[in-house]
């Protein structure tokens, strides 16, 4: 039984990869059901386990490269977005070591700027007025088959998982909201367009993602835990206009928003405070982002490519049937690349990125 408490405990602590970068699209998604491959070497054949995440941010700081922009905080035209998201996941053990897994993120996306609204020079804004674009609902859902390599009974101390998914786009990726205008004469008028592509709850495309996890027993109480994903995305660009509608804008590197590739990866210890209380803590480092060419498809549209680099602290209890995880990713490095019009154009467009973020996941297997 202890042997099992302990095992458990380390899977249990294996975290769901979480995304989140503020202004650059990588969606909300997890790397399998719950927590990442918690409970799955014990599960049985039929048996279920069902998992709700969460992650909260606020992005505000502006990188061009890995250039951080002070200046736009201290003049106050800073893009701010602040998202709060849940993962639901569903997943069903087919066999000891083969296993399915369905999630649909929710999420809450609020962003205020000056620049997408009166603009962000004096002239054009006297009062400088900051507005606000909402994006609210379901995400894009994915389906994920995995795979134990090795045997979970005969392999307690160490083993890796494989897993292959598909995305499917579900998630409106064309959310519209009111943006305002100044006239001459000072009045306010709005329009209707897409929001921006932070905020979109989805990216139009069919993906294709690849998926590793695992662990190894490294001492008696230490164990170390290694996750990463790679979503490709084929489809080049969706139909949502990046431009205002009363703007003519022909060429599809800026007119359309691009449907992008992403990846995260995930290293670190986990650490058995008590087993038999079930009480774990990890220390680790990660990886997300979006790449500014796919490795399938076009590359076109517009997309703000980039990845952060953040250390990863965690605490975890775990029951036979339970396990709760959070964690606090904190922000250690943030590197807004050039995309592909930004080298067609010579250019280099920054980002906002968030210090940290909060994510927490419960599971229940039954």
């Amino acid at each position: 039984m202890k042997k099992y408490l302990f095992l458990l405990l380390f899977l249990g602590v294996l975290p769901s990869i979480a995304f989140s970068q503020g202004c650059v699209a990588v969606r909300g998604m997890s790397c399998s059901a719950g927590t990442g491959t918690n409970g799955h070497a014990m599960m049985h054949p039929g048996q279920w386990q069902i998992s709700i995440g969460f992650r909260n941010l606020h992005s505000y700081k502006h990188y061009v490269g890995t250039v951080y922009q002070p200046q736009r905080e201290a003049i106050g035209n800073n893009v701010i977005n602040d998202q709060q998201a849940f993962d639901f996941g569903v997943n069903y053990s087919v066999t000891d070591r083969f296993s399915i897994a369905f999630n649909l993120p929710v999420t809450f996306n609020n962003r205020t700027s000056l620049y997408e609204h009166y603009g962000n020079a004096v002239a054009v804004n006297p009062q400088q007025r900051r507005f606000a674009t909402q994006s609210n609902g379901i995400g894009d859902a994915r389906i994920t088959a995995s795979y134990w390599v090795l045997d979970p009974i005969e392999h307690m101390k160490g083993n890796f998982s494989v897993g292959l998914g598909i995305k499917l786009p579900t998630g409106n990726w064309n959310v519209q909201d009111e943006f305002h205008r100044r006239r001459a004469d000072g009045t306010d008028y709005t329009i209707s367009k897409a929001v921006d592509q932070s905020i979109q709850l989805g990216d139009g495309g069919v993906g294709f993602n690849l998926e590793v996890q695992g662990y190894q027993q490294l001492f008696t109480r230490t164990s170390l835990y290694y996750n990463g994903f790679y979503m490709l995305n084929p489809r080049n660009v969706n139909s949502a206009s990046n431009v205002a509608p009363d703007r003519v804008v022909t060429d599809e590197m800026v007119r359309y928003m691009s449907s992008p590739d992403q990846y995260a990866g995930r290293v670190g210890l986990n650490y058995v405070v008590s087993a038999k209380a079930g009480i774990g803590a990890t220390l680790g480092a990660r990886i997300e982002g979006v790449p500014a060419y796919d490795l399938v498809g076009g590359s076109d549209g517009f997309r703000r490519p980039g990845y952060i680099v953040s250390i990863e602290p965690g605490l975890s209890y775990s029951s036979l049937k339970n396990t709760y995880f959070v964690s606090v990713p904190i922000a250690t490095h943030r590197n807004r690349i050039k995309s592909a019009n930004d080298w067609k154009t010579g250019r280099h467009g920054d980002a906002a990125f968030a210090d940290y973020l909060i994510s927490a996941s419960v599971t229940h297997r039954f």
